[in-house]
């Protein structure tokens, strides 16, 4: 029988009673009940936040479906799981971090029907350092990451706690400030054109003026000519500048380096450059391979995106990144990986870099049947790649011809001594060779009697 709507109203009282913050999420992931405690710490009317869709992920720093996906319990607490997990407000990473305690409450189903979350009224201590983090723990981190960083897109591309991405960091709040050149160099896969795109939409900056990006690969002289007409034309004071994004450009001909050098020496182009490179423009430059005053003139601010091999550190929070962002775009729900995962992954090579990391998750993400991703649910060339290192191939004996040969020949020279009882005219006979031979290869051996 289901419960009367008097038991209802009295469990609501109840729960308003508590001093500490409490909130209640169906298995359907609605947020079906916030007491009075927990909308007072959200700042929130239960209205906007009561029905919202949780889902476990790091989206929009703003907005009730932003406080929502702060709430999201672990999927391990759909799965029966009692989770003990840090909780991060959007828009205020430090100041409103709490612990929460997520207790599953079935009803004699394999999975919960509703998860209750307590809220502690503490602050949280700082989080804990990146090793041997929970997917739980990973998440907070992704959330304060994302409250803290002014930049909205690409994100991925810019997470990691490692020197070089510090770095990084620094470099495009720097170019997105300023409009002077910049080169974005790294690896095929990285994301260059995606930090180019950052740069451009910095500090959310929506009504920015246009973003231009032109493939160098595919471009000539007539259609660089008119777009870089197009961009010195006069503007409205009010207007924001474009920015030209050249992606690829150690592939730019010739006489478009020669074009675009012109353009921008002559201070007419109404336009900030962004450009993308495998390698440095001053390193092609110098081996002739580039026109050496564009390649300054483009290099004034470099931006260097090291390989994810050389920032495996890193690894953990991009793959949460990655998990998170497949459970925005469906209803199933995973909530991190396994330490034996994550394993696996740091022991691949990923020569395609970010993208790949992206696509292997992605499927790992689809095959994953428990509220974590486990070895078995990765790509196949992930498991044999790591089969391949831990057995590394055999390496193969070379065979010396000359001094094998001559081993056989001694055998065959000492068979043939003994049989002809030291008669060396007899052995060189048995053997097919004229005696003037046989004694040469008697000294050469060291087989002639001293």
């Amino acid at each position: 029988m289901p419960p009367s709507r008097a038991s209802v109203n009295e469990l609501g009282r109840v729960l308003n009673s508590i001093t500490e913050p409490l909130y209640v999420v169906a298995a359907s992931g609605r947020m079906v009940f916030i007491n009075e405690a927990c909308a007072q710490w959200l700042g929130a009317d239960p209205a906007d936040i009561i029905g919202q869709e949780c889902r476990y992920t790091s989206g929009e720093p703003a907005g009730p479906a932003a406080v929502a996906a702060a709430l999201c319990p672990p999927p391990e607490a759909f799965h029966g799981t009692r989770v003990r997990a840090p909780l991060v407000l959007p828009g205020k990473p430090d100041e409103a971090r709490r612990l929460a305690e997520f207790m599953p409450l079935t009803s004699g189903e394999e999975k919960s029907s509703v998860v209750l979350a307590l809220v502690s009224l503490s602050k949280d201590d700082a989080p804990p350092a990146a090793d041997d983090l929970t997917g739980a723990q990973l998440h907070a981190r992704l959330q304060a990451f994302r409250g803290r960083l002014a930049i909205r897109h690409h994100v991925d591309r810019l997470l990691g706690d490692s020197p070089a991405m510090r770095r990084v960091r620094a470099q495009v709040k720097l170019a997105a400030a300023s409009s002077v050149p910049v080169l974005i160099v790294g690896p095929r896969g990285g994301g260059r054109e995606h930090v180019g795109r950052a740069i451009h939409y910095a500090d959310g900056r929506l009504s920015a003026g246009p973003l231009v990006p032109l493939a160098c690969p595919l471009l000539d002289t007539e259609l660089l000519q008119a777009t870089l007409r197009t961009l010195s034309r006069a503007r409205a004071p009010s207007e924001r500048p474009a920015t030209l994004l050249l992606e690829e450009i150690d592939t730019l001909v010739e006489e478009c380096q020669s074009e675009l050098f012109r353009a921008l020496s002559s201070g007419a182009l109404a336009a900030r450059v962004v450009t993308t490179s495998r390698e440095a423009l001053t390193q092609l430059a110098q081996r002739g391979a580039f026109r050496r005053d564009a390649a300054f003139l483009l290099s004034t601010l470099t931006i260097q995106l090291p390989p994810l091999a050389e920032r495996l550190g890193d690894l953990p929070l991009l793959t949460q990144w990655y998990i998170e962002q497949a459970n925005a775009s469906g209803a199933k729900q995973v909530g991190g990986c396994t330490t034996d995962a994550l394993d696996r992954l740091a022991d691949y090579g990923w020569p395609g870099d970010l993208d790949e990391l992206e696509a292997a998750i992605k499927e790992a993400h689809q095959q994953a049947r428990g509220p974590l991703i486990v070895p078995h649910d990765l790509p196949q060339r992930l498991t044999l790649a790591s089969q391949a290192t831990a057995r590394p191939a055999r390496v193969e004996e070379t065979i010396k011809l000359e001094e094998y040969l001559a081993t056989i020949e001694h055998e065959l020279i000492s068979r043939a001594l003994k049989r002809a009882k030291g008669n060396k005219t007899k052995a060189a006979r048995l053997l097919g060779m004229t005696r003037p031979r046989f004694y040469r290869r008697l000294v050469q051996l060291g087989l002639a009697e001293g």
